[in-house]
């Protein structure tokens, strides 16, 4: 269901790594002349592809949350006079007055956390090490997660872990979290991560007993799934007739989101024998092929990409 953190080593070697960047790039079908947007940054790599194939009337639109990410942007992009700049999250697309006045042919969206992100253990979204419990893509506002553990009633906490992590254990877990809490808060990555291995108990192969609830607290933590709903339909009034959206997603939550997105802007009639017939609307979305994933060769090469699914949509004229 998610990106898991390799050894430290293999982490610096496939960070700068786009996932199926061939595939987005034909997805996309850029035009040297396009406007574009690549609305989750992170460190470039689409984005520098994308890029590498617009003339001089060319324009790409970055944005991104994460203002370790703003900054590389700024410090690789800001003197192209083709690259605009944005901090702020690609759900707010819509507010950039640049993008309303001109439109779009094409944007990209990378969801989920970043390869960066999990490196560096300072920000908290990994429980390969201590740190902080943090968990915030977005460091200059919002509750981090050990803010979130402090406050929520303990059904909250148990909704979080199993709506956003499938976590069979919810429940077991959230009891645990807020009698500990009662003796003192949860604030580090280690801390949370050995009380939730204590409820689950034994450990699915290969996986930590860990991944779902810190994938379930990143997903509240930072609103993903909102983010997700509100981009889509950003997205799709910001495109021009015939432009192209790529979605990359990582799990099964935010595939569906897409998924019915599309299907939904189809103009496809989703319908009940037993209910009165509804009037199919007008379609707005064509989908681009199939369903794409990561090839054997890339997953060898970058085993972060291997629960990849990406899916393009055309707007309609």
């Amino acid at each position: 269901m998610e990106r898991e953190r390799g050894a430290a080593m293999a982490g610096l070697q496939l960070r700068h790594i786009p996932v199926m960047l061939d595939e987005v790039l034909e997805g996309l079908a850029l035009q040297s002349c396009g406007r574009y947007l690549d609305g989750t940054f992170g460190r470039g790599g689409h984005a520098r592809a994308m890029l590498a194939r617009l003339s001089d009337s060319g324009r790409l639109f970055l944005m991104d949350r994460d203002p370790t990410a703003i900054a590389e942007a700024q410090a690789s992009f800001a003197a192209d006079p083709r690259v605009a700049i944005r901090h702020d999250n690609f759900a707010t697309m819509g507010e950039w007055p640049e993008l309303a006045e001109g439109g779009l042919d094409g944007i990209l969206l990378d969801l989920g956390v970043s390869s960066p992100q999990l490196d560096d253990t300072s920000r908290g979204f990994s429980f390969m090490g201590d740190a902080p419990l943090d968990m915030r893509m977005d460091t200059s506002r919002g509750e981090s997660a050990a803010d979130f553990l402090a406050m929520a009633e303990e059904r909250e906490i148990a909704d979080v872990l199993w709506q956003f992590g499938e976590e069979r254990f919810s429940r077991r877990i959230a009891k645990a979290i807020v009698e500990r809490r009662a003796e003192q808060p949860i604030t580090r990555t280690s801390e949370l991560a050995d009380l939730v291995a204590r409820c689950v108990g034994r450990r699915e192969p290969g996986k930590n007993p860990a991944t779902r609830s810190f994938q379930a607290l990143r997903i509240r933590v930072n609103g993903e799934l909102d983010a997700v709903d509100r981009g889509l339909a950003a997205a799709l009034d910001l495109l021009k007739p015939g432009g192209r959206l790529a979605v990359i997603s990582f799990h099964s939550l935010e595939d569906r989101a897409v998924k019915q997105f599309i299907r939904k802007h189809e103009g496809r009639v989703q319908g009940n024998r037993r209910a009165p017939p509804v009037e199919a609307k007008a379609a707005l979305l064509a989908p681009v092929g199939k369903a794409r994933f990561p090839s054997d060769a890339e997953v060898a090469a970058n085993p972060r990409s291997r629960s990849a699914v990406l899916r393009v949509a055309e707007k309609l004229g």
